[in-house]
């Protein structure tokens, strides 16, 4: 799959192309429905599906300070989309300038002189261009003078996690913000993952007999409620079953908010300076303080039974 990081990295002589445009964060099932159509659609016309994005989010340039959490970084994105059968993911550098494009501007420059659209498959509360004045009707009747056509495609619509809300990025960031990984990994399809390199910590884990990955995770990483978890720590493709603690360690004072994963039943991984993802399977408890040392140590081994007999039930189903 090619991936291009602005306008200048398409290919001269790129032909005509089914196009799909926006952040795509997560890539959810709402997404994952209208890239598959975009992929389904290019493959019967004998043209290339490619996805448009941006990096920043809109929103911090727009509304400088106001970065939505994200629910995957775009190496992941791309991810994501190449196993959906996406052929290119172009990334657009969203500045402030970029901000400014007139919504026929941005067809012109983006749609019609450098990708060729033929067809365009959106949702329909799609907006784009400056203060997202394009809307589906416009970017429709626009396609009668460039030459290309438009396909709307309505959301899932989700079921106890969101209320019948239609799925969206800003749902599951809330329902990760407040814990809920199950309702979370319904709206995506998969547990939620945060990625980030292994770094030293206090090391109390390994003095505990629970050695953990201290997670540094990426910027504007969507972290799940303070709490413990079941789910994987991978590491170079290999998942291991992994228990998870997410919070400031308050059996220690903690201040600084961590990421810390065990590999259960690993022995000796040395896994510092090593990129890592943290998939989320399961909430197991909340984060507490206990009145002991021991106590705690009986919660840990506690934890890590339950999480072990989660993602079995899991791995079975």
């Amino acid at each position: 799959m090619h991936c291009w990081r602005g306008l200048e990295d398409i290919p001269e002589g790129w032909g005509r192309s089914v196009v799909t445009i926006g952040s795509y964060d997560g890539v959810h099932r709402g997404h994952q429905l209208i890239i598959g159509r975009a992929v389904e659609r290019a493959r019967e016309l004998g043209v290339p599906c490619v996805v448009v994005t941006f990096d920043p989010h809109p929103s911090e340039v727009v509304r400088p300070g106001t970065h939505p959490p994200l629910l995957a970084p775009h190496h992941r994105r791309a991810e994501l989309m190449a196993g959906l059968g996406v052929d290119a993911v172009l990334i657009l550098p969203f500045t402030a300038a970029f901000s400014q494009l007139s919504p026929a501007d941005f067809i012109v420059k983006v749609l019609v002189d450098k990708l060729h659209a033929k067809l365009v498959i959106e949702g329909p509360n799609f907006r784009f261009g400056h203060r997202a004045a394009g809307n589906v009707t416009y970017l429709a009747e626009l396609g009668e003078t460039y030459d290309y056509e438009v396909e709307v495609i309505d959301l899932y619509v989700s079921g106890d996690a969101g209320g019948g809300d239609p799925f969206s990025s800003t749902l599951t960031r809330r329902l990760i913000a407040e814990g809920d990984i199950e309702g979370a990994a319904e709206i995506l399809g998969r547990p939620h993952r945060v990625e980030g390199v292994v770094v030293r910590g206090a090391q109390r884990g390994r003095e505990l007999g629970f050695p953990t990955a201290n997670v540094e995770t990426l910027p504007h990483t969507a972290i799940p409620a303070d709490g413990v978890y079941a789910g994987w720590l991978t590491v170079d493709g290999e998942a291991m079953p992994a228990a998870i603690s997410v919070g400031t360690n308050p059996q220690f004072d903690g201040t600084e908010r961590t990421v810390e994963a065990y590999a259960i039943d690993r022995v000796g991984l040395d896994l510092y300076g090593l990129h890592v993802a943290v998939d989320f399977l399961s909430y197991v408890r909340g984060m507490l303080k206990f009145d002991s040392i021991d106590d705690l140590l009986v919660a840990m081994a506690a934890d890590v039974k339950r999480s072990s007999e989660l993602i079995a039930a899991y791995e079975r189903a």
